[in-house]
């Protein structure tokens, strides 16, 4: 399902978040060396812009002043005029459009070219960490292991298969075997060769069809979002059939001929879902489910047992779920539970079972229930709902099932022995809980195999790297099978990780995830600091690892992470309390965690800047609106921050959809709410800090038109001379690059834009001023 979501924290996925520029120049490496040298200097070595300096880099350009055409917007007897909505092109082809945001980015690259020098060592620090030849853990499925491999130098992936030698049961133990004795190694698709030609390239799925002789494929080649799947032998790499064109990344096998998958709407909601025989023509697809209720979206995915297909149509607050029996190749949808307003439900399967997890009103935190193939309306409870407990995901195996939960904020995993098949299912009991150590850290399941006992899991923490267990949920017994290998002198006994709580306005405990270096940090008050929030759409923002940090916290910077209401992280009440009439919540959350940061030393707010993607995009702008005496420097990317105007425009993508998240404004209790808080409606002449603002082109979650608004709005009435930055990336959408270093420099340029905003600059580049 397409969400404004963005998360720029390492997280893995609403307007999202799934948190950039020219390649790295060469360096001979004795001339690198001394630079990364210079940027580890203590603090106390470096030397600040003086506020002249960075006038006279704004001397070298001038702002691009985007030109006024009044637009009356009226509402509820309330008129509001926006001069900038010009600047919004759905064709992208505007010349004077593209020629506003062409200015902005030369504006930005000169004012910002006193750091590139800063900015490049950066990229070369971030890169440096990263192990570039390097091989994903690989999976065992039928007859062979599938795994990533990464080249030295190449930006994307190989997808490479090698056969399993024997045919013993999995276990924690399993290795690929590899060497000369080994099976040789296939090359299924090489996504570099695939990229050529091409500014943006990603794929957004990769299926093996039951029998292991074909693959599916989901590419996008200008960051819209829309994909093209393509069909190809696994052996030989030939087509299979024609391309299925304009269709969502939701792609699933049906049987080695057959394939589902899901088109949108002229406003990019997945309304539809196909049938598709191999070797046919897309025009002559059958259409299982056309789903006319424009804030419901369709989604898709196969049970573990890959006998059944689940189409899930969902909005905020209710989802219902048809299924297709795949063994008796049905060609129609059934009813697995009904569409009830206020219930929402996911299904899997095992045996003679599904298994549902279902969320109500009553039942908030989600309840567990199982029903019998032949009578789906006859329900067992397996676990029941608690109030502190909200279970997020649910695995099942053959004999086992694993259910990942939230208790206090923080994830868990549990296992349970199941009944054998055939037999009835109850209450689940003597769950063996996995243990893990650091005081905040994120887990995540792991593609495992359903005919096992072995669950695999992701585990990292701020300061662990992402590593992959393999569990024997029989035993106990834990096999980490591989962590990432950081380079560049990484030492996790440098870092510290804590879990901290700030008090609301209302009360409420406010949960925050704290990075830092132990051997520079003074905790009194003196310490620069990075502070990241999001807080929409139930999205748990978890603590995980990301090596670019690591040029922030080497320099001395504290990084926290706000798990403000809004988010998932604490609970369905949680989300509950930050969304529609309470959103402001998330809003005052985000202060509340920034002065008590500031009163309890980690930082004042000279030295304290903020980062936000996306929805979390829009709470940089309403928090910079509402307190910008509190922040040094924001950096606000692909920012959702006209969220009146959008949500009143069903046709703009995403807009029918998320009523039920931000409020419908033609109801005129939203719309007065809404207003008060839409970050381009609220922009006023006041002192703001450093700002930078980024977007994409063809973004379909947020319009980078509405960050072009923001900063035209923002320069035309803002009273400081700060620095207020614009950069559009012209060829990607809200993830911005595709490939994997060139996503790198994205950070290499914020850090650069966040060191400059605090006057921390090495002596050889403050010098060139």
């Amino acid at each position: 399902m397409l969400l404004r979501i963005g998360l720029a924290v390492g997280s893995s996925l609403p307007r999202l978040p799934l948190p950039s520029i020219p390649p790295l120049r060469p360096h001979p490496s004795c001339l690198l060396s001394r630079r990364r040298a210079l940027l580890l200097l203590p603090l106390s070595t470096l030397r600040p812009y003086s506020r002249s300096a960075l006038s006279s880099s704004a001397a070298m350009a001038a702002p691009p002043v985007a030109r006024k055409v009044p637009r009356k917007l009226a509402e509820h007897g309330d008129v509001r005029v926006d001069d900038y909505y010009w600047l919004r092109d759905d064709a992208r082809a505007d010349p004077d459009v593209l020629a506003h945001l062409r200015a902005e980015n030369d504006y930005t690259a000169a004012l910002m070219s006193d750091t590139k020098q800063l900015e490049d060592e950066i990229f070369a620090e971030i890169r440096g960490r990263i192990k570039e030849d390097d091989v994903d853990v690989p999976l065992r499925k039928g007859q062979y292991y599938y795994y990533k491999r990464t080249l030295t130098g190449k930006e994307y992936a190989q997808r490479c298969r090698r056969l399993v030698p024997t045919n013993g049961p999995i276990t924690v133990h399993d290795e690929m075997p590899t060497g000369p004795d080994a099976p040789a190694e296939h090359i299924i698709l090489d996504e570099n060769l695939k990229a050529e030609g091409h500014d943006y390239y990603s794929i957004g799925a990769f299926k093996v069809s039951p029998s292991g002789k074909l693959v599916a494929y989901a590419e996008d080649t200008k960051g819209d979002e829309i994909y093209t799947v393509f069909v190809i032998d696994a052996e030989s790499g030939q087509y299979v059939g024609q391309p299925l064109k304009a269709i969502t990344s939701d792609i699933e096998w049906a049987g080695d001929d057959n394939l589902v998958y899901i088109t949108m709407d002229n406003i990019l909601r997945p309304d539809k879902v196909w049938l598709h025989k191999l070797g046919c023509d897309q025009s002559d697809d059958t259409c299982l489910y056309h789903e006319k209720d424009d804030t419901f979206s369709l989604g898709l995915h196969a049970s573990e047992s890959k006998q059944y297909l689940f189409v899930g149509s969902g909005s905020k607050n209710t989802s219902f779920i048809f299924y297709l029996d795949i063994p008796n190749q049905s060609k129609e949808l059934a009813v697995l539970t009904p569409r009830v307003d206020g219930i929402d439900t996911t299904a899997s399967h095992r045996g003679n079972h599904f298994y549902i997890t279902r969320r109500s009103e009553e039942f908030y935190n989600s309840e567990l229930v199982a029903c019998p193939l032949n009578n789906v309306t006859e329900t067992t409870v397996l676990l029941p709902h608690r109030e502190s407990v909200k279970i997020q995901d649910v695995q099942l195996f053959e004999n086992h099932i694993a259910v990942y939960e939230r208790e206090n904020g923080l994830p868990k995993a549990t296992v349970y022995r199941l009944p054998a098949t055939g037999e009835a299912v109850g209450q689940l009991q003597g769950g063996r809980a996995i243990d893990f150590v650091d005081p905040a850290y994120a887990v995540e399941p792991e593609p495992s195999q359903f005919h096992s006992n072995v669950i695999r899991f992701y585990y990292s923490s701020m300061r662990t790297p992402p590593s992959i267990f393999d569990y024997d949920m029989d035993t106990g017994v834990s096999v980490l099978k591989k962590i990432d290998t950081v380079l560049g002198g990484f030492e996790v006994s440098n870092y510290v990780t804590e879990r901290k709580w700030a008090a609301a306005s209302d009360g409420t405990q406010i949960p925050m995830s704290v990075l830092y270096r132990k051997d520079m940090v003074k905790l009194d008050g003196s310490d620069p600091m990075l502070l990241y929030g999001y807080g929409s759409y139930e999205i748990c923002i978890d603590p995980t690892f990301r090596g670019s940090r690591f040029s922030l916290v080497d320099r001395g910077f504290i990084y926290v992470i706000a798990h403000i209401r809004g988010g998932g992280e604490m609970g369905r009440n949680w989300y509950e309390d930050g969304k529609l009439m309470k959103k402001k919540n998330t809003f005052t959350d985000f202060i509340a965690c920034a002065e008590h940061l500031i009163e309890n030393k980690y930082c004042t707010k000279e030295k304290l800047c903020i980062n936000g993607r996306s929805a979390g995009g829009l709470l940089m702008g309403a928090v910079l609106n509402m307190r910008p005496d509190l922040f040094k420097a924001a950096v606000a990317g692909v920012p959702f921050v006209d969220v009146l105007t959008t949500m009143l425009d069903p046709t703009i993508p995403l807009t029918t959809a998320e009523w039920e998240e931000w409020g419908d404004p033609r109801k005129e209790e939203y719309y007065y709410y809404m207003k008060s808080y839409s970050p381009v409606d609220n922009v006023t002449a006041q002192d703001y800090p450093h700002i930078l603002v980024t977007a994409g082109l063809n973004d379909p979650r947020v319009m980078y038109s509405e960050p072009a608004k923001f900063v035209a709005k923002l320069r035309e009435l803002k009273t400081d001379n700060n620095l207020l930055l614009f950069k559009c990336e012209l060829g990607a959408g809200h993830f911005s690059k595709s490939g994997r270093f060139e996503k790198l420099r994205e950070d290499a340029f914020t850090y650069a834009f966040i060191l400059k905003a605090l006057g921390m600059t090495p002596p050889t580049a403050a010098s060139s001023l």
